[in-house]
């Protein structure tokens, strides 16, 4: 279920979500890597499979999520962006700190430099090196 203003968006703007990520989840196009990073952050939070596939470079987009069998209990608790850069005309970098608990368990951080590619005036995810 997507949250409704004057809800917080989970990507931890304290932005409302119709304000931050909601529109990008509607299909508006990111400003930038790190826009798009943020919505991505949100989709998971919300289980937005549908976004986060339109999202991703189809060249390196799974099969599989992960949102069946143990992804299925992950709970998302916060969301650190360490550094944000442009790399190239339509290439940018962004590393990102997420925070997530799978059922009962313990917290584990997720720290990753994401790359994204622009094509057509929209920006997409193609992968990460986990830090």
């Amino acid at each position: 279920m997507k949250p409704t203003s004057p809800n917080p968006c989970p990507c931890g703007t304290g932005k409302p979500y119709t304000a931050c990520c909601g529109p990008l989840h509607a299909g508006a196009p990111a400003a930038d890597a790190l826009a798009l990073m943020r919505s991505r952050y949100s989709a998971y939070v919300l289980r937005d499979e549908a976004y986060l596939r339109s999202s991703w470079d189809p060249a390196t987009c799974p099969d599989d999520l992960g949102f069946d069998g143990e992804g299925a209990q992950t709970h998302w608790l916060g969301l650190d962006i360490k550094d944000h850069r442009s790399t190239g005309e339509d290439t940018a970098e962004v590393e990102f700190v997420a925070r997530y608990r799978i059922g009962g368990g313990s917290a584990v951080r997720l720290h990753e430099r994401s790359r994204f590619v622009r094509r057509e005036g929209r920006w997409y995810y193609v992968d990460g090196t986990h830090r």
